[in-house]
Formats: structure tokens, sequence, C-alpha cells
């Protein structure tokens, strides 16, 4: 195992007889090196725009939300519902009512999401990132107030701040016969100015936050809800809270964790992320296989050395493996040397902001985020040398194979 090892490392350090084969094996360790780079920045890269993306997602989705399995509402005043509003681990927990309605704002009309909630819950919770104008506060004076998302506002174009700012929410009044000669009599009709407006961003931009007594009122759901939503004191505990929840409340209730409310934005981001990996490896397999072309050069310039080896009793299978170790010493060193160079660049772009969007002050970022996780170093390499393993194994049994046919050649 030593003597091949050896003869790899002094034919790679070594100066060529020919110089085209030194540059061809600089080329190799580019190659390799540039692909190694590439893909743990992109990595990196990826990793920062997911947490970006669920951060913005998770500013407003509930640690866990709670929903009935049938039907669209339920009666919260279940005693396992009730012991757990006053749990120690709850730091806040909020009844929901949520519909659709027609919202209607100076002869502008949008179809919005009502959600209503328990004002205070609101307050617990730090949805700062969310806002884009006005305030979280919907219930000041005994006057219900509503969060309006960026679709609604754009659309209704509604003033936040103003006398002449209310919105008109319209929901069928349950119960009715529809036979009425005036339609609106079967149509509830409320009124409320907005407090403020939320970032666009998609689940929550055709939103209208309410005051929970507001949304019952106008849905005619007094006693019932659409879920209950909770954050924890710690969000260490929340797969463990929710176990024992889900367990608590049997069948006829599913606890939902963040990813489980949103599965398709969860899937959508760490698809793209692996997507874009096997497109980058396949541009990297491309730049390994310039070993093949540097070991066939080697070979060229080798071949007396080889043929003195055999003299000596080397068989071919000592000789295959001194060019197979060549070739993954020229992917290991190419490997490491630029994922170092990709760890370099990320560290220096999470500190400095290398790259910037360049969209202005108010833009959601304005650096490029990057997240460094080791395990996608670990990924890299392996990939890395696993392509190197297999490009090199076969260039080596070619070489030997051509070294083969010209001492026969020469035999004859």
């Amino acid at each position: 195992m030593r003597l091949p090892i050896y003869f790899a490392k002094r034919y790679l350090f070594s100066k060529k007889s020919v110089n085209a084969i030194n540059i061809i094996s600089a080329i190799s360790v580019i190659g390799v090196l540039v692909s190694s780079a590439a893909l743990v920045i992109v990595l990196s890269f990826y990793n920062g725009m997911e947490n970006l993306i669920l951060s913005l997602y998770s500013t407003f989705a509930p640690e866990l939300r709670i929903e009935p399995t049938a039907g669209k509402v339920f009666d919260p005043e279940e005693k396992v519902l009730q012991n757990l509003r006053n749990s120690p681990l709850i730091r806040s927990y909020s009844e929901v009512l949520e519909d659709k309605v027609l919202v209607q704002y100076d002869q502008q009309q949008f179809i919005a999401q009502i959600k209503g909630v328990e004002p205070a819950s609101l307050l617990k919770i730090n949805h700062q990132n969310m806002l884009y104008a006005g305030s979280f506060d919907i219930f000041k004076d005994s006057i219900h107030y509503a969060l309006i998302g960026a679709q609604v506002q754009a659309n209704l174009r509604v003033p936040i701040e103003g006398a002449n700012n209310t919105l008109q929410l319209f929901s069928p009044r349950k119960g009715t016969s529809g036979t009425s000669v005036n339609p609106l009599d079967e149509v509830n009709i409320r009124r409320l100015s907005p407090s403020g407006v939320l970032h666009y961003q998609q689940g929550f931009d055709n939103l209208i936050i309410t005051p929970l007594s507001f949304a019952k009122d106008l849905l005619n759901e007094y006693d019932r809800v659409s879920a209950v939503e909770i954050y924890t004191k710690d969000s260490t505990q929340v797969y463990t809270l929710q176990e024992e929840t889900q367990r608590a409340l049997g069948e006829r209730f599913i606890v939902k964790n963040r990813e489980q409310q949103n599965p398709l934005l969860y899937k959508t981001i760490r698809s793209e992320k692996w997507i874009v990996f096997f497109i980058l490896t396949v541009i990297g397999i491309i730049a390994i296989f310039n070993i093949i072309g540097s070991l066939t050069m080697l070979v060229i310039d080798k071949k007396q050395d080889m043929t003195v080896l055999k003299s000596l009793g080397a068989n071919g299978w000592l000789i295959q493996r001194i060019f197979f170790y060549e070739g993954v010493m020229i992917a290991c060193i190419g490997g490491i040397i630029g994922i170092a160079l990709g760890f370099l660049f990320c560290v220096l772009q999470e500190r400095f902001g290398i790259i910037r969007t360049g969209e202005g002050a108010n833009a959601i970022m304005d650096i490029y985020p990057v997240d460094i996780r080791l395990l996608d170093f670990v990924l890299v390499f392996i990939t890395v040398m696993l392509v190197a393993i297999i490009v090199s194994y076969v260039a080596s049994l070619l070489s030997v194979r051509e070294i083969k046919n010209d001492t026969m050649r020469s035999a004859d």
C-alpha cells in the first residue's frame, strides 16, 4: 500500500519532463477547487435564504396550531384546552376564528380572509418585523381596529390614518331562508378602520386581523372557533408539548407545528436547494474528468518508469494503484483548498456583506444572508471524493491497459 502512494506523491509534486503535464495537473486541481468552492458557497447562500424565508413565515405563524379533524369550527371550552391555556409552558394562547369575507372601501372590493384573534396575543409576541406601518393595537378605547395585509391595502387603496378610512366587511348571515326581498337583509355588515399594514408575504397578504369578538359578531359564530394558536416560553419544548397535547386531545383534533401548517413552503425551499446542488455537482463532475487527461499525460511521461517497475516484478495492479492514488490526491488537494476558500468567502460575506441586493433601506434584506453548516462541508467533500475515486479508477484502468498494449507492441 505504501509503495503506490509513495510513487503517486513523487509523480504529483515532482517536475515532469513535459511541462504540459504540470499545466494539465494544475488545471485538474483548479477544476476540483472551483467546483468545491462553488458548492460550499451556493449551499451556504441557500441555507441563509431558507432561514430568512422561514423566519419571515415564522414571525406570524404560531409554534403550535390546534384544529378540528372534521369541520371548520369547534367548541373551545374543552377541559384539555382550558388546562393548556393555564399551562406555565405557554407564553401566548389565542382562540382564532377565520373565514372569507367581502371587504369594501370607496367602491373598491376585495375578497379577504378575516382572522379574529385575542388582541392581547398580538402584544405578547414580538411581531414588529411583520408590520409595515401603523401598530398592532387592534382594540383601543373599546373600539375595534384591524391589521390588513399588503394585498388588501394595495387593492382597496385605504389610508392608515385619517377620518375617512372605514372599511365595510360583508359576511352571509347564517340561518336565513334566502327568500328576503332585500338581499342585504341576509348579510352581516360591520365597519372598522385599519390600525396597521403588514409587510407583503405570501400567505398573509390577504389577511384582515381583527379582535376575536368582532369576528364572532360578523360571522355569527359566538360559541365556536376555527383554531387555537400557541406560542411557548421555550421553543425547545415545542415538539414535546405537541405530542402531549395531541395525546390529550385525541383524534378529534390535530396539533400542527410550523412545518405542518405550511408543508408546501418547507418542501419547496428544501427541494430547490438540492436541485441546485445536483446541477452544480454535475458541473463539478465535468471538471473532475480533467483528471483523466492529467493521468493519461502522466502515463505517457512515465512509461519508461513503468517498464522498469515491471522488470523489477511489479504487476499491473500495483501500477494501476499508483495512477489511481495520483488522481485521488489531485481531487483531495483541490477539494480541501476549494472548501477552505468557500468557507472563507462565506465568513467574509457574513461579516462584511460583500454581495448586496441593492434594493434600498426598506427592503427585507440588504445583504444576501449566509448560513454556514458543517454538514454541507462534509457532504461536498464526500461528493467530490466519491466522484474522484470513480474517475481515478477508470482513468488508472485505462492507463494500465495502454501501458500493457504498448508493451505487447514493443515485444512484437
